[in-house]
């Protein structure tokens, strides 16, 4: 099912345009980026996405379906259905990292199943599994307070793992790591979606892991789409004007679309 956008603008408090005009389509199974500069409205445009935010104009749909034309509790449903990751994932402070990874699979479990989860992790190996695929399986029962910046990046993508969402959108997931761990963190998810065919919306600010992972770019500049593309076609001249100066030499080369063949997976032992 098709997500989509359709003439969508999004007003702040103050009143002033976070988003104006955008129109997008996202096909299931599809692997986006969106970049731009600071301040461009590329967390507005994921919240929008989530139907966490609701536009001032225009249409919305999240799989196929206008979540603002539904009742509180079909939509509260829909939001079951997409994972929204933060820049700096929301994590209590004093709740242990293996029960803020199964809060992953609160949309699939019953009340009671997740009120227990808290004082019984219900499935620590699913945890420690997820966390290892970005390298801080170590950090299963250390509390969230523990965490660097990071680690706490890593523990909700971890999270994003145990969901079943089939829309995820990722807010600058990587920021916090370095250029190796980014990447393979990045991969890590690419070939999640790519099993459970997920629609995935990544922002980043580094263009060159954009270029160099994902076939289709859109640049938001100031509330607006720039340009919507496949990578081969985004040039210097295209990334100098969206972000309103000349980029670092290291951005001219237009890379090539990513490598279709997977990274091999971390080796894995149990937990307990």
């Amino acid at each position: 099912m098709t997500t989509q956008l359709d003439g969508v603008a999004l007003r702040y408090p103050d009143g002033k345009l976070a988003l104006e005009a955008i129109t997008l389509a996202f096909a299931p199974g599809e692997q986006v980026a969106i970049i731009g500069p600071s301040g461009a409205g590329k967390t507005s445009l994921l919240h929008v996405l989530a139907a966490a935010m609701e536009p001032a104009a225009g249409r919305v749909e999240v799989r196929g379906i206008d979540p603002w034309r539904i009742d509180s509790g079909a939509r509260q449903r829909l939001r079951g259905k997409v994972f929204l990751s933060m820049q700096a994932p929301p994590l209590p402070p004093r709740q242990r990292v293996v029960n803020a990874v199964l809060a992953g699979r609160l949309a699939q479990w019953s009340a009671w199943k997740a009120l227990r989860s808290l004082w019984r992790p219900a499935d620590a190996q699913a945890a420690f599994e997820a966390l290892a695929s970005f390298q801080v399986e170590d950090k299963l029962w250390l509390r969230c307070d523990r965490l660097s910046g990071g680690e706490r990046q890593r523990v909700g993508l971890a999270r994003m793992m145990l969901s079943d969402a089939s829309l995820l959108l990722l807010d600058e997931p990587v920021s916090s790591l370095d250029p190796v761990l980014g990447h393979s963190a990045l991969v890590a998810v690419q070939e999640e979606a790519t099993r459970r065919n997920a629609t995935m919306v990544v922002s980043l600010h580094d263009v060159d892991l954009a270029r160099s992972r994902f076939r289709r770019l859109v640049g938001i500049r100031a509330g607006h789409v720039h340009f919507d593309l496949p990578v081969g076609e985004i040039t210097q001249a295209l990334l100098a004007d969206l972000y309103g100066a000349e980029l670092p030499a290291a951005h001219s080369a237009a890379p090539a679309p990513p490598p279709d063949e997977p990274v091999p997976a971390p080796k894995i032992t149990r937990c307990f």
